[in-house]
């Protein structure tokens, strides 16, 4: 768990990378040895960015590879300007964005022998999930579960997302959960 002042900080170095793109046109430049030791440690996250509660871009890491102030400030900069979903944020919407970060934990890989019994194992509203098979990936935040509540959809779009038919099944599907902590 991170402390109120580091989850301070860490929308503080978002919204400073969002302007630092609309600026500089790339993200802020971090120097990690002015943040904490918790800030440091390598962590996986999302950015999501929001605009009157409709998402304007998500983007995010699922494995840990870099200190977790530097992952933010990537990310921020990602979801504003690279989600291919939006155009680039133009400079009249930075002051609506809502910021929207979830610092996951390492993901564990599932074992299943069927479907059923893979809906039977997942937690809706706490499992985030990464599901891939044969080059195809996708992953749903926690938060997804807002929108997706049963288990069947939220598996179901999550294969969309991927790229897969809603009632895909192989004997060679991954999955792999996690769960984050939001703020």
């Amino acid at each position: 768990m991170l402390s109120d002042g580091d989850r301070k900080v860490l929308k503080e170095v978002a919204c400073r990378s969002v302007l630092s793109g609309l600026e500089h046109h790339r993200p802020l430049d971090v120097d990690i040895g002015e943040y904490s030791d918790s800030l440091r440690q390598k962590r996986a996250t999302f950015v999501t960015l929001n605009i009157d509660g409709n998402l304007r871009g998500c983007i995010g890491t699922l494995e840990a590879y870099r200190p977790l102030v530097v992952d933010i400030a990537h990310n921020a900069y990602a979801a504003a300007f690279s989600d291919p979903r939006f155009p680039p944020l133009g400079p009249a919407e930075y002051e609506q964005l809502d910021y929207h970060i979830s610092v996951l934990s390492d993901t564990s890989p599932m074992q299943f022998d069927s479907e059923a019994d893979l809906l039977s194992q997942i937690r809706p509203g706490i499992d985030g999930l990464v599901l891939e098979d044969n080059g195809y990936r996708g992953t749903f935040l926690p938060s997804v579960w807002e929108q997706l509540p049963e288990r069947e959809a939220f598996l179901a779009h999550l294969k969309q997302k991927a790229g897969l038919p809603a009632s895909y099944w192989s004997d060679t599907l991954k999955v792999s959960r996690y769960t984050v902590e939001s703020f």
